[in-house]
This record gives C-alpha cells, sequence and structure tokens, in this order.
C-alpha cells in the first residue's frame, strides 16, 4: 500500500478514535505449517527498539527505512533461535503508518514461534485479530472500504471475488462514495448557511443546482447499490444444484461442469444417494455445483434419505439446473414438484434442459430452455447459467466494483435520505435530510465511525494482518 489513499476514520467528522500511544504488536503474517519461509511481523511506537532486542544485527537502531538486514534471531537468553532478514519501514512509511520490522525467518512452527516469543519478552504484545489493519486505517493508510477489502482479498477463491476485492482495496468504492458525499457535503454547508440566515431570507443554494446535484446522488447510489448482488456473489460464491428423475443425466453432466469424475455414472437407477459436490469457476465466479439423488418414490430407506436430501438442496440452492430426458420430457410429477419450488422460491433461477439430446435429436422439447449432450460442448449453458445469475463474464484484467452488505445498508439509507431531501417542504427539512445522507455514506468509507463500527469490522480479520 502506497499510502496514497488516506482513511479519514480516526480523524472525520471530530471523531478521533486514534489511542494515545501505540504500543509494540507482533504476530505472524504468514499461514502456520511447513513451508521455506515465513514472515513475522512487529509494529507500533518502540517496535525498532524491540526488534534490535532480538536481533544479533546492531543496523536496525539507526537502519534507514525501507533497508533489509541478516542477523540471528536472539531470544531473551542470548540464544540463537533462527537466522534471518530484518526488514525496516520507519513511520509514515510503512503498511501501518507506525515503525515496523518484518522478520523474515525459516518456515514451519518452530522459528516463527521462538521469534514470536522472543519479541513478546522484549516488550511486543500479541496482536489482535485485523489490529495491523485497523492501525493502518486510524493512522490514515486505508479508507474503511478499502480496510474491508483487505479480508476480503485474503478470502477470495474466484476471479470475481479477486478483481472486486483488489478494486476495493485500490479504493475504487471510497472514491466512489466520497464523489457522493463531497457533492452533498458542500451543499449542505450552503443550506446550514440559509438557516443561520434565515430572518435575512437570503438563498444561498440554488434549487434548481440543488435539484440536479440530489438526481446525480441518487443515481450514482443506485448504481452501487446494484453492484450488492455481484458482491455477494463474489465473495460467498453461487450453490448450483442438479435436479431431476433417477437416470436423467445429473451425474454424467455433473462431472462434465467440474472437469472431474466425481460423480460415479451408472445405466441403474438410484446410483446416487446423496449430495456430491465440487466446485469449478466460471466466468469467474466460484460455482459449487451438487449432483443429487433422482426424485422418485422409493421404499429404499437409504434411497429415500437421499432424494429428501435432493429436494432440501433444490430449496436451498442459488440456482437449479433440472433435467429430464429429450425424449420423453417431465412427467406430471415433476412438472408438479418445479411448480412448488417456483411457488416457494420465487426468486430462484431455474433452468430446464433436456439432456441426452444427443440420443433424441428430432424430439420436440419446447418445455425445455436448452439441450445438452453428453458430449458436447457446455459453452451455452454456462452463459446461460452466469446470465440466470444476473452475472457477465469477468474480464481478467477488469476492475469489479462491489459493496458488501455493510455498505449495501449504508447506502440504502443514504439514498432514501437524498430521496426524503429531493422533496423536502423547507431548508430544515432539507438540511436534516442532507446530514442523514452524510452521515451514512461517512459510515461506508469511515470518515463517520464509532467503536462498535471498527470492532465488528476488524474483528473479521485473521491474526497478522
Amino acid at each position: 500500500m502506497d499510502g496514497r489513499s488516506k482513511g479519514r476514520g480516526a480523524r472525520g467528522e471530530g471523531t478521533d478514535l486514534r489511542p494515545a500511544s501505540s504500543p509494540p504488536i507482533a504476530a505472524l503474517a504468514t499461514a502456520r505449517g511447513r513451508a521455506a519461509l515465513a514472515i513475522v511481523r512487529v509494529t507500533g511506537d518502540g517496535a525498532i527498539s524491540v526488534a534490535q532486542a532480538c536481533f544479533s544485527n546492531p543496523a536496525l537502531a539507526d537502519a534507514p527505512t525501507r533497508t533489509a538486514h541478516v542477523g540471528w534471531i536472539v531470544d531473551a537468553d542470548g540464544r540463537r533461535v533462527d537466522h534471518a532478514v530484518a526488514l525496516v519501514f520507519r513511520a509514515p512509511h510503512s503498511a501501518t503508518g507506525e515503525d515496523t520490522v518484518e522478520f523474515t525467518t525459516h518456515g514451519g512452527d518452530a522459528a516463527p514461534q521462538a521469534t514470536l516469543a522472543a519479541l513478546f519478552a522484549a516488550g511486543a504484545r500479541p496482536a489482535a485479530p485485523g489490529e495491523f489493519t485497523r492501525r493502518a486505517f486510524l493512522n490514515g493508510r486505508l479508507d474503511l472500504a478499502q480496510a474491508e477489502a483487505v479480508a476480503d482479498l485474503i478470502h477470495a477463491q474466484s476471479r470475481l471475488g479477486q478483481r472486486a476485492a483488489l478494486a476495493g482495496l485500490d479504493g475504487h468504492v471510497g472514491r466512489a462514495v466520497e464523489g457522493v458525499r463531497a457533492a452533498l457535503l458542500q451543499t449542505a454547508a450552503l443550506v446550514e448557511l440559509e438557516l443561520d440566515f434565515a430572518e435575512e431570507d437570503v438563498e444561498f443554494a440554488s434549487r434548481d443546482d440543488l435539484h440536479r446535484l440530489l438526481g446525480d446522488a441518487d443515481r450514482l447510489l443506485g448504481e452501487l447499490l446494484s453492484t450488492a448482488r455481484l458482491g455477494a456473489l463474489a465473495r460467498d460464491g453461487v450453490r448450483v444444484v442438479l435436479g431431476g428423475r433417477p437416470n436423467a443425466g445429473k451425474s454424467t453432466l455433473f462431472n462434465a461442469l467440474v472437469g472431474s469424475e466425481r460423480a460415479i455414472v451408472s445405466a441403474a437407477p438410484g446410483t446416487t444417494r446423496d449430495r456430491v459436490e465440487a466446485t469449478a469457476e466460471i466466468g469467474g465466479l466460484a460455482v459449487t455445483f451438487v449432483d443429487t439423488a433422482g426424485l422418485r418414490d422409493t421404499a429404499d430407506a437409504v434411497e429415500a434419505e437421499g432424494v429428501r436430501r435432493a429436494e432440501d438442496a433444490m430449496h436451498g440452492a442459488d440456482a437449479l439446473l433440472y433435467l429430464a430426458d429429450a425424449a420423453v420430457g417431465p412427467d406430471a410429477d415433476e412438472r408438479a414438484v418445479l411448480d412448488g419450488l417456483a411457488a416457494a422460491r420465487p426468486d430462484l433461477p431455474v433452468l430446464r434442459l433436456a439432456s441426452r439430446a444427443d440420443l433424441a435429436p428430432d424430439a420436440p422439447t419446447p418445455w425445455a430452455d436448452l439441450a445438452v449432450r453428453a458430449d458436447g460442448p457446455l459453452d451455452d449453458l454456462r452463459d446461460r447459467l452466469l446470465a440466470a445469475l444476473c452475472v457477465e463474464a469477468v474480464d481478467p484484467d477488469a476492475s469489479v466494483i462491489a459493496v458488501n452488505e455493510r455498505h449495501r445498508t449504508h447506502l440504502a439509507d443514504a439514498r432514501e435520505a437524498v430521496g426524503r431531501a429531493r422533496h423536502a417542504p423547507g431548508a430544515e427539512t432539507l438540511a436534516v435530510d442532507l446530514r442523514t445522507a452524510l452521515h451514512h455514506l461517512g459510515l461506508v468509507t469511515g470518515a463517520v465511525t464509532s467503536e462498535d463500527v471498527l470492532s465488528a469490522v476488524f474483528s473479521q480479520f485473521c491474526i497478522g494482518k
């Protein structure tokens, strides 16, 4: 992070949550387990002195920022515990905005844990979850939306999730919100000025300009809110269930979609007894496909439980691929199942697929959205699935702006306040609505914040980040 994006959460709206001092904290910044290298970080007031106390090379004390030094990590008794490289970052030229030292040690558990023990003995304390990123926010290195994007990037499991997180980390969401907020803030100041000079009946804010500004704000907030679904899909992925009668071709299609022989394919009906899951990336989106037992009445207790689980899976899906043999189509019982599902889940995207179309090329299939073959290409199906989910394939080089649920809540409240402001009967009501909109926009980026907000955001982080 180069520090060009300045978070205002620690200083905005008269709120300053920065502590009077920042005692040094330390944590492992890489995953535990067998690896070639590990990184242990210490940051805060006196971090360089703490690191020097554990390092045999005396150069750290006066080392310039962004320099590397080789030496031995030593414990409180002066015993060597590992040979390491120390990178020095002096405030404000570090990720946290504080003095920071990063030790690159050997991997595994022994060396990094011994390094941490030495740092704790020298005066550092263990970092809380997300405390490094929290300090970066409080010291103006990130806005709150960027800080949340750090966690999203760590947990990203698809290109879409990665691109959305990178766009957030680059400040796209924060800049878009701050652009709306800055325009509203200037107008709010003029409206407040009118209230101060109410007796003189002076109009500082042109009502035509105000109407245009509020219309633009409403449009921009609407565009941001429209990305919320994409944001949820990017972070959580999608569950797509394959349903249908026994021998409808579900397992064959499942294997083709995930690119491996995960499900057993057999001519014997009832082969699939329980749900089988595998994840594949489609259009940059992480899609978990779920193969299910064939839907039918059965006296077999195990198969009956599989049918029940298949029905539960369909009701809990993000999308359903329902297969029926192209030669016969869905029967009355199947249509009743689909009608009941549509009534219970009207929001569920359903693609009706005519399977084994290669075996019945001339069969009429007006009931189907698409015909699929065991050996045929699946590009059309993938495109149809993305369209049903209201997602387009992601350009691997494009930035994807997508707000999270916390952002969505505050943006919706801000847009509602802007809508009221557009029809406000007087300056006093207008001022109240503008203040409300500004408050919620500030909560997105951290220009307005509280200890409770920060605790909720950073408690979701891992230790060491």
